[in-house]
């Protein structure tokens, strides 16, 4: 999500009242429902408003369309709590992909356009997605085949995008389509197109998946569908810069996502190691174990500090191609925290830590998806290297 320009400056009482706001909904409307929901393949659509009720849903967001702006320093910690108390990547990936789907409506759709689609989206009524994603190709956006021919006053729309999330339940799908010459390559081909939900020839199937059991992850495929041209977002052709500028949002995103994820692991685990006793004494007791802890917390606050660091320069205006690396650079660093987070919790667990509903079994599970969605590993060192003139 771009920062919005007109936000007021962040105390740190808005950010600790945010906090505890953003804190009590997660242990109350989520944690307690999740192994359900991973069940169920989903949660209910009924979140959404109550999501919404609390403003998390307009955070960052013009109050004309029923949101409220922030900087990145306030829309850090509502991912951080979110995640840290909620514990579920796939509620959290599913309840905020309108932060991925909305941003390039908000910055390059019409005015009209705006007023139809982001008020309901932010009110909970309805959901927004982003499709990138083909099923030839993951990272490698300049290579994207699905198509949208101009007939008229409609855009004629075929092809496949794939592990889209919330694109079952979608609304409204921010769509990467390649524009004019259908033999077209490059990135200079690509333009952005919102497309209703109900739209015909659109059709969905669900993904079955290792993480994010209750996020509705969708294959798409796109046969003739037929969407007014007023849904172009920008200019044709420009689709490649927008995503490249909404992908910074969202692997800032990502990265707090994954702070908070860490910081769960380490409350489970110190719970546990506090509890659960062997050979007469509490597993804390063990100079191993408090090791293990303090290895956790070590790569926790660097991650934290690191986070409030790229924040901050977002905030500042400073968001040039520097920045561009702190962002990938940091998004690697955060799901890498996580990754030992979750590994050395489970390990402290024990095999309690192999049982489906503990939590760092579940963020266990979903690691690798955090490592790989919004740029892989390898795609981001090789971009901050590129930005940094490496």
């Amino acid at each position: 999500m771009t920062a919005s320009s007109d936000a007021a400056p962040v105390s740190d009482e808005d950010r600790t009242a945010l906090t505890d706001t953003v804190t009590r909904f997660a242990r109350t409307e989520i944690a307690p429902h999740v192994d359900a929901w991973d069940a169920a393949g989903e949660f209910p659509r009924s979140l959404y408003r109550r999501a919404a009720d609390l403003g998390l849903l307009g955070l960052g967001y013009p109050e004309q369309y029923g949101g409220t702006p922030a900087s990145y320093a306030l829309r850090l910690p509502l991912w951080r709590a979110l995640s840290r108390h909620g514990a579920s990547g796939g509620v959290l990936a599913s309840l905020l992909s309108h932060n991925i789907g909305l941003p390039p409506v908000l910055a390059h759709g019409s005015d009209a356009v705006r007023a139809e689609v982001i008020p309901p989206v932010l009110a909970g009524e309805q959901i927004a997605a982003l499709a990138i994603t083909e099923p030839g190709g993951g990272s490698d956006v300049a290579q994207l085949k699905t198509t949208a021919r101009r007939e008229g006053d409609d855009y004629i729309v075929n092809g496949e995008k794939v592990f889209i999330t919330s694109g079952m339940r979608a609304d409204w799908i921010t769509v990467a389509v390649r524009t004019g010459d259908a033999g077209s390559k490059g990135s200079g081909g690509i333009s952005m197109l919102l497309i209703p939900g109900h739209s015909a020839g659109l059709s969905r199937s669900k993904l079955d998946k290792m993480g994010w059991l209750c996020s509705d992850t969708a294959h798409l495929r796109f046969d003739n569908v037929r969407v007014p041209a007023r849904y172009l977002l920008g200019e044709e052709g420009a689709g490649f810069r927008i995503i490249m500028a909404n992908f910074n949002g969202e692997r800032f995103g990502l990265a707090a996502s994954a702070l908070g994820f860490a910081e769960a692991c380490y409350d489970e685990a110190l719970a546990w190691a506090r509890q659960r006793k062997t050979f007469g004494a509490a597993l804390v007791e063990h100079q191993v174990i408090r090791h293990k802890l303090v290895d956790m917390q070590m790569r926790i606050q660097s991650t934290a500090a690191w986070c409030e660091s790229v924040a901050a320069q977002a905030d500042a205006g400073r968001t040039g191609p520097d920045w561009v690396a702190q962002v990938c650079m940091l998004k690697n660093h955060a799901t890498q925290t996580m990754q030992f987070c979750a590994d050395q919790a489970v390990q402290i667990l024990g095999g309690m830590g192999f049982m489906r509903g503990a939590v760092s079994e579940r963020i266990y599970r979903e690691v690798k998806v955090m490592m790989i969605g919004g740029g892989a590993e390898e795609i981001m060192k090789d971009l901050a290297a590129k930005q940094l003139g490496i």
